[in-house]
């Protein structure tokens, strides 16, 4: 009986296993719950981009020059550029941009922005039209939501710490 419950176990592990696996590797990125991007000039602040990254409750800003992407500016940069150099914040956002970044089409597989992301250190990725206009960016935190709305009665439902016993009494009795 006990064998019978570890195989049904397993054969369901499985199971998902295959179902996020087919999910990553097929699902157009155009499939998760994406915002517009906000997008600056290159002549923008570097004050005005982070003003703009909170405002939005963003990790980066796209820098497009004459409607075509041609930098990104993201959190890591204002840490390790701006605040770790003392860059005063009146600088134009052009002198601390990430130039010509890797991109993708809404309609790339996910996986390919899971490659970027994970090759390139990268955690996000812009997304561009056939003329290289912003319409978009993904980030590692829309492809984790993207897991839990898969698997969520799995990850919602958890205790709050592993291991942790909530029930230290009978209960109904």
């Amino acid at each position: 009986m006990q064998d019978d419950i570890i195989d049904e176990e397993l054969e369901i592990a499985d199971e998902r296993a295959h179902t996020l696996g087919s999910a990553i590797l097929t699902k157009p990125i155009r499939a998760l719950k994406l915002k517009l991007p906000v997008t600056v000039g290159k002549q923008t602040t570097v004050r005005e981009s982070i003003r703009r990254m909170v405002q939005n409750s963003t990790g980066c800003v796209l820098i497009e020059a004459e409607d075509r992407l041609i930098g990104i500016f993201t959190e890591r940069d204002v840490l390790t550029k701006v605040v770790g150099r003392g860059v005063d914040t009146e600088t134009p956002v052009e002198a601390v941009m990430t130039p010509d970044p890797d991109s993708l089409t809404p309609d790339a597989p996910l996986c390919y922005a899971l490659n970027k992301m994970s090759v390139g250190g990268y955690r996000h990725v812009p997304l561009t039209d056939e003329r290289n206009r912003p319409v978009g960016v993904v980030g590692m935190r829309d492809i984790v939501d993207y897991i839990v709305d898969l698997f969520p009665q799995d990850i919602l439902n958890l205790p709050p710490e592993p291991g942790l016993n909530n029930t230290r009494s009978r209960e109904g009795a």
